[in-house]
């Protein structure tokens, strides 16, 4: 039975062409959302490919499987897939991709985990320093001041999720920069960025080999900021929103010769302040389509061979 091969080649195909064409293409930091919807479908399909791989090679080695995956099947269609001339190597590969399968849900559960937890913590380190007023309630636009050096302000995930700025931040923010700031952080919350940053992270932690989930976690990183800097600059304009990240961020030495941890801060001021015109509204539906098609590759040449036995 050839199926599993196929869409594990195929899986390792869009694995290598998808990351490529995207670092390639001229659009990603001019359409940060449509980046960000492109690189899901990508890494959907390559799930989609072993899943469907393990499920052909299980349903092929083992003939309880088989029974359940195609039950109510006409019998052509059950003989197109060729089940009875499975080998050894079906035993291998359904039992290596499942081993695949659980240890991704392992170390997403994990990340959550681990995320909930630093959350949880933060949120008592929150509740110490700014304790609620009697008669106050926790509310989802509360703002956060805590007394602070540092120029900073965050978004804690959660529900509600809670917004988060330092005395420092509040003294060099000046006009509409403290709105902007704030804008990008309910961008983040607003889109549940957080998730994405999750699973991210959860594939790469849990296949720090495969070249393909490094790329997916660093690109989530580095596009849902831009695209919450979209979101900050469309209310309150790019000039207002570089100039809050200058603020926030001069006295870290990012804009320095010397290494930081976000280094990505410049590109990201110089993207606000030399903005490259947007695509079309036509061209982003087209590109949003075509990247949703890609998980559904997997699917046709899955079902091809049962959708040539009935004719």
């Amino acid at each position: 039975m050839i199926l599993p091969a196929v869409l594990l080649m195929l899986g390792a195909l869009t694995a290598v062409v998808g990351p490529r064409l995207l670092a390639r293409a001229d659009w990603p930091d001019r359409e940060p959302v449509v980046a960000l919807w492109a690189w899901q479908c990508v890494i959907a399909a390559v799930l989609l490919c072993c899943a469907l791989s393990m499920t052909f090679s299980a349903a092929a080695a083992w003939r309880a499987v088989g029974g359940h995956v195609f039950t109510g099947a006409p019998g052509a269609v059950v003989e197109a897939y060729t089940l009875g001339t499975a080998g050894v190597w079906a035993h291998v590969t359904a039992v290596a991709l499942a081993c695949g399968g659980l240890w991704s849900a392992v170390m997403l559960v994990r990340e959550i985990a681990r995320a909930r937890t630093r959350r949880r913590a933060r949120r008592v380190e929150l509740l110490r320093r700014a304790p609620l007023l009697p008669g106050e309630e926790t509310a989802s636009d509360r703002l956060v001041v805590l007394e602070g050096d540092r120029s900073d302000a965050w978004c804690l995930p959660g529900t509600p999720p809670q917004l988060v700025v330092t005395t420092a931040a509040l003294r060099r923010l000046k006009g509409r920069q403290l709105d902007a700031v704030l804008a990008h952080e309910r961008g983040h919350a607003q889109a549940r960025h957080d998730w994405l940053l999750h699973c991210s992270s959860a594939l790469a932690e849990g296949f720090p080999q495969v070249p393909v989930f490094s790329a997916f976690r660093d690109e989530m990183h580095r596009l849902v900021e831009l695209a919450a800097d979209d979101t900050a600059s469309r209310r309150f304009g790019r000039l207002t929103t570089a100039l809050a990240l200058v603020e926030l961020n001069e006295d870290r030495g990012v804009f320095g010769p010397g290494p930081a941890s976000r280094a990505d801060v410049p590109a990201r001021v110089h993207r606000l302040l030399a903005p490259r015109e947007r695509l079309t509204a036509g061209r982003r539906l087209r590109l949003t389509a075509v990247a949703s098609l890609v998980p559904v590759v997997p699917l046709l040449v899955a079902f091809l061979p049962g959708l040539r036995a009935l004719g």
